[in-house]
Formats: structure tokens, sequence, C-alpha cells
């Protein structure tokens, strides 16, 4: 409640400020005047007219009757920086010695004729001027201080420049005010703002805002700093969601501007930043705090008045603002001044006065206004609440310091220059005309002879430090600004900016430190898709393609990590893939090597069977060097398939296709072989020459070197032009490298397959033609079944293999090749040791002989050993 309290007695002055009717307080000249025995002239927006209900006057028809005043109380401080300046000098016997200097002070009015009015005021010291009569005026003034609005300065300076008058403008600086060609007696104090935008920016990619609004005053100036600002912006990833370009005519009611700013208000950016001076967008600043805007961060590049614009009682729109200054030393001495400040001092003072009237009880004498000394004791403007008068030097106030110093500087050089050449007499006045102090001037500035250390290179205004101020007005009338950070373009690098975050109070529509972005960052495993048609600050964010990566928030692009690395699941790393291949020790592995070595057991246990019972007659009857030849090949075979199990290597990678297409050459031979034989003995109807020839020689038996020469040959060809080689498969599995062995020539590859699919295809036909022969020992049928089976596995093996990768593809022509192995095997031997074994009476000539014999019978004889 006391808060409440204190924060509403704040708002008192601006009502009665408002309302008061008081005629002296209502009663105000444009000018002021100091005596001294030089006077530099001084032009400031001071207070201003303004009508309400426009009631015209009977009299004069383009004046208002209802004409109310309003005094700008916080640009007073022009005019006490002025005043502490030149009595600072008057004091120092250094500077201008047995001169004294005084002011000359005239209120800008807001209209060009007025401004124009007043100048010619000043210049002729009549109340209705005369262009080229100065009747009466003694007053000597060497130049004139003019600001802070550009316009104003020009205005002035087209007239001032006629009379070769020097004018030194304490405002922004102002590319158009620089112009010699037009503006030849014109300087400007303030440093350039060139790096302003880079400041801007800087500060938008701290908190990482991309997505900002621009108001900007519709002048050159606005152009300017729109380019800069664009130039850098896009250069660092910013995109301008709304540009308004606002013209200095409209005020707070102005329909084109609530129009122009309805969308503004409810745009996606939250942070907005307007550039501008004090009157270019004076009824944009009113009318943003008339309607309440806290949900907005404001970026300004001049501390406005804006804190006594607003309508509330506890809020305001324009707090948590951050606002570009340009940084300057602070003058103690001045405080001190300011506290020693009083209407009853400075009698010729007709500001003081009103605040006064308005702050301290005073009252006004009613028969000649005079301010009687009823007033509060101790009356002091540093007892005034801060959001009405801040007494401490601001940076307009310090321009106006730094320019007095450089007009008397100035000055003090032509004085000095003048005794030299002719010492003036006891009691003689300096005699000057003002357009001698031109060059002074110039060389003043140009070699930063001011008490400020205004820096200054060749009649171009160099950057100086920016103070970044946080306005702190909350409730609503504290007015605070805090120093929250600084930018420096001559600081080294990485210390040119510098922010303390903590210290900063946001808008009151924030509970955290805002965010400003058209789209919400992609993060990590993420990037970004832009939106069409839309600004590049739009877009969607798109998960990384497989294998690819992105460590980074709003990358542009994934990274694809190298091939001995993959993507984790998150998509933000590549991890080290892990080295894999067929090994034993993994469940597939070992149960092809267990059925491999299962299996070629097997095979060694029926050879030893057939070799112990080698008289018998079923061993007898099917060519038992041919049975021991398939059975010792169908056993390195098995064994062989172990070559494709474990960690490849070039060695093991040629064994493996050389080994399994020889043996499998020799294993099929050697089938062909059996079923040649079994044709020729039970075909032949009559034993010929020829066909007893075939037998007796054994001609099929060169079957098996035959074909497998030309096995070899194909071989020869392949490890000779492209042999296999070991290679790493790094897609087929996630996290893998599967070391595989490459064919190196697959058309060598199929070609070797193909050779063994037509010399099964051959075994199959010579067994198919024997499939009605007596089945008494008899093997046609099951050779022909065999090469059936081991035709359908190879066959089947091809689209399989072709479609599989990695791992798999190695175990499948593993599992192929054992496959047709026990089909040879199985198909084959299984009858006979199933004879031998459990039904020895059948494997007898005994049981032969009560067979009925015919005429194939007798020549099967033929064949046995």
């Amino acid at each position: 409640m006391v808060w409440i309290f204190t924060f509403g007695l704040l708002y008192i002055p601006n009502f009665v400020c408002a309302f008061t009717d008081n005629e002296c307080y209502v009663t105000s000249k444009d000018y002021f005047y100091h005596q001294g025995d030089v006077t530099i002239g001084a032009f400031f927006p001071l207070h201003i007219f303004y009508t309400g209900n426009k009631v015209s006057d009977k009299y004069m028809p383009y004046n208002y009757q209802d004409f109310h005043i309003q005094y700008k109380f916080k640009n007073y401080l022009f005019v006490l920086a002025l005043m502490f300046a030149i009595e600072e000098i008057n004091r120092n016997p250094h500077l201008l010695p047995n001169i004294t200097l005084g002011y000359d002070i005239y209120n800008i009015p807001y209209t060009e004729k007025n401004i124009l009015h007043k100048a010619f005021l000043w210049r002729t010291g009549m109340s209705s001027p005369l262009p080229n009569c100065d009747c009466g005026h003694k007053r000597k003034s060497p130049a004139v201080i003019t600001g802070p609005s550009w316009s104003a300065s020009a205005h002035i300076g087209t007239l001032l420049q006629l009379y070769k008058i020097p004018q030194v403008t304490f405002g922004p600086f102002d590319s158009l005010l620089n112009d010699r060609g037009q503006f030849n007696s014109l300087y400007q104090i303030a440093p350039k703002e060139t790096s302003l935008s880079y400041a801007i920016v800087l500060l938008l990619l701290h908190f990482s805002w991309s997505w900002v609004g621009l108001i900007l005053p519709d002048d050159h100036r606005g152009t300017q700093i729109l380019s800069d600002l664009r130039e850098i912006m896009e250069s660092h990833g910013i995109c301008i969601a709304f540009l308004k370009m606002i013209s200095g005519t409209w005020n707070a009611y102005s329909n084109a501007l609530w129009k122009n700013m309805e969308k503004t208000e409810e745009s996606s950016a939250n942070v907005i930043v307007i550039y501008g001076d004090i009157i270019s967008v004076q009824g944009l600043m009113r009318h943003i705090a008339q309607v309440l805007v806290t949900w907005k961060v404001w970026v300004l590049n001049s501390s406005w008045d804006v804190d006594s614009h607003s309508d509330y009682f506890m809020v305001e729109s324009f707090h948590g603002s951050l606002v570009f200054s340009h940084h300057h030393e602070e003058v103690i001495e001045f405080m001190n001044f300011v506290q020693t400040v009083n209407p009853y001092k400075y009698p010729e003072d007709n500001y003081l006065p009103k605040i006064w009237f308005l702050f301290f009880k005073c009252s006004f004498s009613k028969s000649d206004c005079q301010l009687l000394e009823n007033c509060q004791p101790n009356a002091s403007l540093d007892l005034l609440p801060r959001h009405l008068f801040d007494p401490a030097m601001s940076e307009e106030g310090y321009n106006i310091y730094n320019a007095v110093y450089a007009v008397v500087y100035s000055l003090h050089e032509m004085h000095l220059q003048q005794l030299q050449i002719q010492p003036y007499s006891n009691g003689e006045e300096m005699v000057f005309s003002p357009w001698k102090l031109i060059p002074f001037l110039k060389n003043t500035i140009m070699k930063s002879h001011v008490r400020g250390h205004v820096v200054m290179n060749g009649g171009r205004n160099l950057d100086s430090t920016y103070d970044i101020l946080n306005f702190w007005n909350f409730p609503s009338g504290l007015g605070l600004k805090v120093k929250v950070g600084t930018y420096s373009l001559s600081a080294h690098e990485g210390l040119q900016f510098s922010l303390c975050e903590q210290m900063i109070q946001w808008p009151t529509g924030f509970t955290e430190t805002p965010q400003s972005v058209c789209s919400e960052s992609c993060g990590p495993g993420f990037r970004k898709a832009a939106q069409e048609g839309k600004a590049v600050c739009c877009f969607d964010c798109t998960p990384c393609a497989d294998n690819e990566i992105s460590n980074e928030t709003d990358m542009d692009k994934c990274v694809k990590c190298p091939e001995s690395h993959y993507a984790n699941s998150e998509k933000n790393h590549c991890l080290q893939k892990s080295v894999s291949f067929l090994a034993y020790e993994e469940p597939l592995g070992m149960t092809l090597t267990i059925t491999a070595l299962g299996f070629s057991l097997l095979t060694a246990v029926v050879l030893v069977v057939f070799v112990k019972h080698r008289d018998t007659p079923i061993v007898k009857a099917n060519n038992r060097a041919l049975s021991y030849t398939l059975l010792l090949t169908l056993f390195i075979c098995f064994l062989s398939s172990l070559l494709f199990i474990g960690k490849p290597n070039t060695a093991t990678c040629i064994l493996q296709q050389t080994a399994f297409g020889i043996l499998f050459t020799v294993a099929l031979s050697t089938v062909l072989a059996k079923a040649i034989t079994v044709v020729i003995a039970f075909k032949a109807t009559v034993p010929a020459r020829m066909v007893r020839w075939l037998i007796v020689s054994r001609a099929p038996n060169f079957i098996i070197p035959i074909c497998t020469l030309i096995q070899l040959i194909i071989c020869g060809i392949w490890l000779v032009t492209s042999p296999p080689f070991t290679d790493q498969d790094t897609h087929t599995e996630h996290g893998h490298i599967i070391i595989v062995c490459n064919m190196g020539s697959t058309v060598a590859f199929h070609t070797l397959l193909g050779y063994l699919c037509s010399l099964a295809l051959g075994s199959y036909t010579m067994a198919f033609l024997s499939r009605n022969l007596p089945d008494t020992f008899n093997e046609a049928k099951f050779l022909s079944f065999s090469m059936q089976v081991f035709f359908c596995v190879w066959i089947a093996f091809l689209p399989v293999y072709h479609s599989t990768k990695g791992k798999v593809m190695v175990a499948m022509e593993v599992f192929s090749i054992l496959a047709s192995s026990i089909a040879l095997f199985g198909l084959i031997f299984a009858p006979k040791c199933y004879i031998i074994l459990l039904r020895p009476e059948k494997n007898s000539c005994h049981s032969i002989r009560h067979k009925k014999h015919s005429r194939k019978n007798i020549h099967l004889n033929l064949v046995k050993n």
C-alpha cells in the first residue's frame, strides 16, 4: 500500500501540468538572456503550444483561441548543461581571460515558419524582424548551438549560412547536415552512428533473436539505417518480420499511425527496433504508451522521454526496453551545480519559476508574475522524481557541454591570434566577425580540443562507445535507466560487446528471457527445411537421414558420418562401427560349423564302412573306386565350408571359391561317371566290341580329370583377371563393418556355378536314362534324385544370394554348399549303408542267385571288380 500511495503521488505533476490555469504559469516568453562580453546563442525545444478543440480566432484566421502550453521540463537539462559549461569557463583564468561569456536561449517551436521566425528574432533582436536589419542588437554572438532535431538544425542552418555564422549541433549525427556544399558553416559535435547497426545486431545475436520488427523514420536517416541493418542482419541470419516507415508528421491520434501499428502489435516478433530522434517519432512513442503494449521488447537508439506518455497507474509500455546511448564521462560537478540552481539565483530564466510553482508549492505575484519566496524549504531540482527530472548529465547535455567548449577554444585561439597581430588597448572590447571563427572552429573540432575529449578525425566524427541501458519503469513512474552493458568498436576482439543479463528487467508480459523467432530452433538430430514463400528464419525441422547427424542447433544440412562410423539413435553423434564377420562363436557360425564337422565325420565313417566291406556285392556293384572318390570329395567339401567362417583374408577369399568350384566339379563328375557306367552296362543289348572296350578300358574314369581340368582353367582365368579380395560392408548392419570376401568378378563366379549346374544336368540326364533298369544294387534312381536336389539348391541359391548382404549372404553360400553336399551324400550312400549295416542278408551272392536273371543282370556282372 505504501508503494501504491508513493507512486500515486508521482502522477500529481502530470495532472497539474495538464489542467492548471494559473495565468503566470501558462504565460511564457520564447527566449531569455544572460549578460556577457560574448554570448553564445542556443535553440532548444523547451515548450510547445497545442490546441484542444481547434477553436478558430476571430481576428487571426490561421490561429486558434484555445491554445495550451506544454513545458518540456526534461529538455530543460539542455539549458542547465549550457549554463554549467559557461560558468565553468568563466571561472577558468586560462580560457578567454578578462572576457565573460553569456548566453541567449530561444525556444524552438515545431513548425518550420516559427523556427525561422525565432532565428530572425535572435539575429536582429526585433520582435518583428527584418531579414537584413539588426537594429539595436548589441549582443555579440560568435556561434549558435542547435538541436536535437536535425530538421530544426537544418532550417536554422539554411539561414545562418547566409550570414556565415558558425553553427554547432548537439543532436544525433546526420549525414545530410555533413554536406559541406549545403551547410558550409555547420558542425556536428555528436559522433557518427555507423557502428550502431552492428551493436544492435550483436544484441540480437546475444539473445538469439532472429525474428525482429523495424520501425524507422520515413526520411533519409531511416533509409540509411535500414540499409545498414538489413545488410548486417542478413549476414547473421536475422530476418525482418515487418518494416514500418513512420512519418514525422503523424501524431499519437493519426489514423495512419493506428492502422500501421495494429499489425505491429499483433506480430509474432517479440522484439522491435525503433530508430529515430525525439521529434520524428514522438507520435509513435506516445501511441505505444497509450495502447499499453507490455508483450514487446523495444530496442531504442535514444533515451527518449517515453515515461511521461503513460496514462496507466502501475504498468507502462516501455518498461524493460533496451536503449543504446553514446557513452560519455560522468561530470560529477554538474550534479552539484544542479543542486544549486534556483529561480532566485537566475532571475532572467523564465522556466525555473514554472518548475518551482509546479513542484514546490510556490506562488506568483499577481501584479508582475514574480515568484514569491513562500516555497518549500531547501527546494532543489535534485529532489524531483527521476522519471520527471534526472539531474545526471544526459547524452544531449554532454554534447552541448562539449559544443560550448569547442566554441570557446576557437574563440580563445582567434583571440590569441588577434593579440599577436594588434594588441588591444586598455578597456577595448574584443571585436570580431562571426565568419572569422569558422576556420578556428573547424580546426578545434578536428584537433579534438574540447573539454569532453570528443574524438574527431578529418572532419568525420568517429564512433564512440555505446552504453546499453535498461529502462526500469515498474511501477510506472520509477523512470530509472540502468546501465547493463557496453559496446565499443575499438575494443579488442571478443571484448567489444558485454552485457549483464542478471541486471535486466524484462517487460511485464514476460516471466523469463523473451524469445523472438519465426520458428523454434531445430535441435541436434534435425536440420532446417525452408518454408516455401517465407523468410529464411521460418523453417520446419526435418530429422536427419540415415547415417547423418547434426550436433548443433539450427543446422542447414546434416553431416554424413564417415564409412567407419554410424549415427546414434538421436542422430547427434557419429559412433565408431565395430568390425563383424561370420564368426565361429556366434550362433549362426557355430551351427554351420557343427553341421560341417558332423557330416564330414559321418562321411569319413561311411568311407571306412565301404573300405571294410569293399568285397561285398553292393560295394563292388557300383564301381567302388568312384564311390571312394566321391566320399573323399564330399568329406573335403564339408570341411571346405569352414573357409567361409571366421575373419576373411586374401588367402581364404581365394580358396573359398576355387575350392568350392573344384571340389564340386570332382564330386559331380564322379556322379556323372557312375551314371554313364550304369547306362553303358545296361543299355548294351549285345555285348558289342565298342561297349566291351568301354567297359574293359574303364573309359568313364577319364571323365573326372577332364571335367576337373576345365574347371581349373575357369578358376585360373578368374584368379589372373580379377581375383577375389577382402571387402568391407558398411551398410548392411547398423553400427557394424562386416568383413566379407568380394567376388572380384561376378561373371567368373556365375560361369563357375553355371559349369557346375551343367555337370549336374548331365549327370541327371544319364541317371534318368537308366531309371527303369532292374533295381538290384542299381543306384540310378538315387543319382537322378540327388542331382535334382543339387540343381534345385543352386538354382534357388542365386536369387537369394543376390538379395542378401553381409553375413547372411556368406551364410547362404555355406548353407547351399552343405545342403548340396548332404543331398549327394545322403541320397547316394544312405541306401547302401542301410543294406550293409542293417540288411546284410541282401548283400550276398546267395541272395542274388534266387532272383530272376535278366539280360541286364548278366551285363551287370561284367562291371564288377
